[in-house]
């Protein structure tokens, strides 16, 4: 992949919606998150129509807490990985894993819980709360556990009526370590959506 990778959705959208473009414009990833489903189940496709399906990502319950979503191959049903939030302390600063097998491989922390708390306040205020998207940008850093070392940083970017995120490589990855964290990522913004 091309990076910085951006990732781009609808704040204002019934059903979220992510295109994911490398640095060239190219769309690498799509994908629209079903209405109303108890649990989650994402597609991830590669064309805009949704006619190509890559990937799949799944929770194992329908509770968020603590949830772990498997991210497999849509055509094989091979796993690749999943990703894992990592409890209550998701609530003041949100922090997953990233595992491979049956260990976690990755982490992927919020680098500011300032940022975080002045966000979800700023946005709560009428009117002046649409612009909290130009005020406060989120930031994740996503580490390796074997070597402590930071691969990947998603850094939300000013814009208006959408999120908008960029997806900077810090460090060389495998190819597959690379997918299943672009995966991960995208898992992680569905999820933190709210607050985007």
């Amino acid at each position: 992949m091309l990076f910085p990778l951006e990732f781009r959705f609808k704040l204002i959208a019934l059903a979220s919606q992510i295109f994911v473009r490398d640095a060239n414009g190219s769309l690498v990833a799509y994908v629209r998150q079903k209405l109303l489903k108890l649990k989650e189940d994402v597609i991830v496709y590669g064309d805009a129509d949704g006619t190509r399906p890559l990937f799949r990502i799944r929770a194992d319950r329908i509770i968020d807490i603590g949830a772990r979503y498997e991210i497999t191959d849509a055509g094989s049903e091979m796993p690749l990985g999943s990703v894992r939030q990592r409890g209550l302390r998701s609530f003041w600063r949100a922090q997953y894993e990233v595992e491979k097998g049956a260990q976690a491989a990755y982490t992927v922390h919020e680098e500011s819980v300032w940022v975080r708390v002045l966000d979800g306040l700023f946005g709560e205020l009428p009117i002046v709360g649409a612009l909290s998207g130009y005020v406060f940008h989120a930031a994740y850093r996503v580490t390796s556990t074997s070597t402590g070392r930071d691969v990947l940083r998603l850094v939300k970017r000013p814009a208006l009526f959408e999120g908008r995120f960029e997806l900077e490589s810090l460090a060389p990855l495998e190819e597959q370590d690379e997918r299943l964290l672009v995966l991960a990522c995208m898992m992680i913004l569905l999820l933190e959506r709210n607050r985007s």
